[in-house]
């Protein structure tokens, strides 16, 4: 079993920048790939970005590529979210979630997620 928990959400004007930190604890997280989800109102979870089990290879969404960078310190069993140039549409809550599988955009193929921490992006 992993747990994780996300914190850093907020709270931001458009144009500013929020730091996600998402903590695992149960088992070592570099055994495992990790992913960003997140949730709008109304709206099905979507994959945001994604960072294999050394870090060496991430994967965005088109929405928020150039924007968001996903990084991990697996000493400290961490995986963070950059979150720069906010725009409203970013407005969700943000997941992260563990996957034993090879890195994958696809939410279902996750085995563990977080309880999500809420971003709000006002114009």
């Amino acid at each position: 079993q992993v747990q994780l928990v996300e914190s850093g959400g907020g709270l931001v004007q458009a144009g500013g920048s929020l730091r996600l930190s998402c903590a695992a604890s149960g088992r070592t997280l570099s055994n495992y790939a990790m992913g960003w989800f997140r949730q709008a109102p109304g709206k099905e979870r979507e994959f945001v970005a994604l960072i294999s089990r050394s870090g060496i290879s991430t994967y965005y969404t088109n929405s928020v590529n150039g924007r968001f960078t996903i990084s991990r310190d697996n000493a400290k069993n961490t995986v963070y979210l950059q979150m720069n140039s906010l725009k409203p549409e970013d407005t969700a809550i943000y997941y992260c979630a563990a996957t034993r599988a090879n890195p994958t955009t696809g939410r279902e193929l996750y085995d563990y997620w977080g309880q999500g921490t809420q971003v709000t992006v006002s114009s």
